[in-house]
């Protein structure tokens, strides 16, 4: 088995995120990311709309292939400030306000300042609203932030300088634990990114020949759909799309094993190369688990709808709680950046 190090791999992620990235305003991480590759020693680029790719060479310098993870995540924005001073919603990504409430965020102004406050619904109290608070429906019409300021109308928000249109960031509450789990908000997809890097790192330091010349995509618009569109380098002949792998009632993935996704809501995925993954994860004796996603989609999916001129599979660490308060197992990340790197060396 090869030795990945996934110590480094783990805490890539906790600080990854750790640093709020919703959809729209991925920046700070980008730039995060940007300088543990200059770190590493790997080249990289911006696209023009604000992802990253970093290049390694390899051996076939026509035939290239890309490894691509997202750096958003889910969040909000705020849609408008209430008569009562606080702030309504409207969603970053997909997400049920039932996983929110109750979170604490961070306001992020036009200016830079940065408030913070909790997501609760409109009747929070339960001495005040009894059973009304059970049954009121968590929407976007009945879901606040109540910020941690003297505010007591829409001039007091106004003077803070919060506005319509500013990003809102969700706590992650990130912590890796003696048991191995990784718990957190936002592990999809920054589990991946950290497995980048530490594909990255191996490459690096046991100085692997690789098949083709490969890039390691960092997508910043995944959440709405976009992420990887028209955005593949044109000698491009595989991308594998790295995200997380759905565990729950119904599905073969868990959280200790990478997972082959062999279709999703946009369809199957390349038949040859997830396939070919198969084998290859069972010839390496590298855990894995084949599944299907049906409310699922990626930025292999994205880049194919764009029209691009490849082969695609995807592939990922079992992630436990999808779009909620999220965990997965350091054995699961081993084990997708070891099969990702017996793939670049064939």
């Amino acid at each position: 088995m090869t030795k990945i190090d996934v110590s480094y791999i783990a805490q890539r992620i906790i600080e990854l995120c750790q640093i709020p990235s919703p959809t729209g305003y991925t920046e700070e991480a980008i730039a995060y990311v940007e300088k543990e590759f200059a770190q590493l020693g790997v080249p990289t680029r911006r696209t023009r709309k604000g992802g990253l790719l970093a290049t390694m060479e390899g051996r076939d310098k026509e035939n290239h292939r890309v490894l691509a993870a997202h750096v958003d995540t889910l969040g909000a924005m705020v849609k408008e400030i209430k008569g009562n001073g606080r702030l309504k919603l409207t969603q970053v990504g997909s997400y049920s306000f039932d996983t929110v409430e109750g979170e604490y965020v961070k306001v992020h102004t036009l200016e830079g300042q940065v408030y913070t406050g909790t997501v609760l619904t409109t009747k929070a109290s339960t001495h005040v609203h009894g059973a009304e608070h059970h049954k009121l429906e968590r929407t976007e019409a009945s879901m606040e932030v109540r910020l941690d300021e003297r505010v007591f109308g829409k001039d007091d928000v106004a003077k803070l300088g919060i506005q319509v249109g500013d990003f809102v960031s969700l706590d992650p509450r990130a912590l890796l634990t003696e048991t191995g789990f990784v718990k957190s908000r936002h592990l999809d997809d920054k589990a991946c990114v950290g497995v980048l890097l530490g594909l990255a790192k191996e490459i690096r330091d046991e100085n692997v020949e690789l098949a083709a010349t490969t890039h390691f995509y960092i997508s910043n618009y995944e959440e709405v759909g976009h992420g990887a569109a028209g955005v593949m380098p044109a000698e491009t002949a595989e991308l594998i799309a790295l995200d997380m792998a759905a565990v729950g009632e119904g599905q073969t993935s868990d959280e200790y094993s990478v997972t082959v996704c062999v279709k999703d809501s946009s369809g199957p995925y390349d038949y040859e190369l997830s396939r070919r993954l198969q084998f290859l994860a069972s010839d390496q004796g590298i855990p894995y688990k084949v599944d299907i996603y049906p409310y699922y989609g990626s930025d292999a999916s994205a880049a194919l709808r764009a029209g691009g001129q490849f082969r695609a599979a995807l592939v990922g660490p079992g992630i436990d709680a999808s779009h909620s308060y999220e965990r997965c197992h350091v054995d699961s990340l081993e084990h997708t950046a070891w099969l990702m790197l017996e793939y670049l060396k064939r």
